[in-house]
């Protein structure tokens, strides 16, 4: 795999990783207490790292072999991660009122973070020139 095929991977990764310092700092400045948390912070980052790692690569494959139907590859990569993350985030839903939302919230934020990643990529994959 030679650079310019690694280069989006090699971002995705460095920005996850550049978020999840950002994070764990705002974390810690703010005296959030992570142990109660259903999931850990980098269990999150990395599962939602390992699901924008795959839609790049299916949105690398399908402009290979179709140009024309990487908006709608796109479209329905995100609609299956988007119950992946349900499945994820349904026991967090399942508590009745949690005292604390931070966790929720949490992961919603993540979901958007990666949801715009993923997007800034596609768009910038669409116009690049053939």
């Amino acid at each position: 795999m030679n650079l310019k095929k690694a280069l989006p991977f090699l971002t995705l990764g460095g920005i996850a990783f550049l978020l999840y310092v950002i994070h764990k700092m705002i974390f810690y400045g703010l005296n959030i207490n992570q142990t109660a948390f259903h999931y850990s912070l980098e269990t999150l980052y990395l599962f939602f790292t390992v699901l924008s790692m795959i839609i790049f690569k299916v949105l690398l494959t399908i402009k290979k072999r179709s140009f024309d139907n990487v908006g709608m590859s796109f479209l329905l990569a995100t609609s299956i991660k988007m119950v992946f993350c349900y499945l994820i985030l349904r026991p967090l839903l399942q508590v009745p009122k949690p005292s604390d939302p931070t966790e929720r919230i949490n992961f919603l934020i993540l979901f958007i973070v990666f949801l715009t990643i993923e997007t800034l990529f596609t768009i910038r994959l669409v116009n690049e020139k053939q």
